[in-house]
């Protein structure tokens, strides 16, 4: 998969991300860019988790969406 795939992706992905957490800013999300780590701790920001709990919930969501980092 190449960069501008990779972004593709990460696009389409953005509104679901938001739909499963809608605390999330698109500004987050730009930040975020695709990146799991920084994802788990914008999902830990937003909604005051522990690590294991936004890590739980993320994997879970990857699960439903059949997508992974």
């Amino acid at each position: 998969m190449n960069k501008d795939q990779a972004d593709g992706n990460w696009k389409q992905l953005k509104g679901k991300v938001k739909e499963q957490w809608g605390k999330l800013t698109d500004d987050d999300l730009t930040v975020v860019e695709g990146k799991r780590d920084q994802l788990v701790g914008k999902i830990q920001e937003r909604y005051g988790y522990q690590k294991d709990q936004a890590e739980k919930e993320l994997k879970e969501w990857e699960s439903k969406n059949k997508h992974h980092w």
